[in-house]
């Protein structure tokens, strides 16, 4: 059961913890030490991964068909952050178990109505809770003109889950806005970075310098340059592990 309000943007951690680096395992997962377990994290493909955690499993914006997620956990939520191909695909959606949705309000009118009627909104600054973790929907949008058009602000989410105590950046398609630098006591992130849908691999660097994220993953990467981010990123003296997972599984012009 799900439950939101609308609240500030952000919600203290109630619990100190401290997240292991991760381990690199089998088959591409990532493992995260939480209180009470670890989450375990598959990327799928692009923006697209599997979270297993203590509380459940958990698709975000899950597309590429059914048979992308054949021999990974089925889900128990799936978290939905805006409207664009890469992101909501409702045929994947269709062929996946009936199970909650979360979803920014643009693709929340897009369901169909039985899958509406198991699906909630979560607006620019909602929280809630979810599988018994609490969830917080954080403005995902572009800054600079060019790009305005790509993600206007107020409408896309990115989302923070806190899983035993460690808090889960999943940032969406955004620039590096105010509201993500303002960001406290995120464990893990998932940053994007390809022009000119997000950011430049310069300005992810210059977010997590600002928000000090224990452990960033660049996703949403096509065609760029991880080897300058991580570089940038160290030589911002940010105490962040950056950590390349394999989220191109066919290479990235598939």
């Amino acid at each position: 059961m799900l439950l939101t309000r609308r609240t500030g943007l952000t919600l203290a951690a109630t619990l100190a913890a401290t997240t292991a680096l991760p381990a690199h395992a089998q088959d591409g997962e990532f493992r995260h030490e939480v209180e009470g377990g670890e989450v375990v994290i598959h990327p799928v493909d692009h923006a697209s991964m599997v979270l297993e955690t203590p509380a459940g499993v958990i698709y975000v914006d899950p597309v590429g068909g059914a048979e992308a997620y054949a021999d990974l956990p089925a889900p128990d939520l799936i978290l939905i952050t805006h409207e664009h191909g890469d992101h909501y695909d409702q045929p994947t959606l269709d062929a996946l178990p009936e199970v909650p949705v979360i979803a920014n309000p643009a693709v929340a009118g897009m369901l169909p109505e039985a899958m509406a009627g198991r699906a909630t909104t979560m607006e620019n600054g909602d929280t809630g809770e979810a599988l018994g973790l609490p969830v917080e929907a954080i403005p995902a949008y572009n800054t600079t003109e060019d790009r305005l058009q790509n993600h206007p602000q107020g409408r896309d989410n990115g989302y923070v889950l806190t899983v035993g105590g460690s808090r889960f950046l999943i940032a969406g398609d955004t620039e590096d806005t105010p509201e993500l630098r303002a960001l406290t006591d995120i464990d893990v992130a998932f940053l994007p970075m390809n022009l000119p849908y997000t950011m430049s691999v310069e300005q992810a660097a210059e977010a997590v310098a600002a928000f000090a994220p224990a452990v960033v993953y660049p996703y949403h990467h096509r065609g760029s340059d991880l080897e300058e981010f991580t570089r940038l990123v160290q030589e911002s003296g940010a105490p962040t592990e950056v950590v390349i997972a394999p989220w191109y599984p066919e290479g990235e012009g598939s």
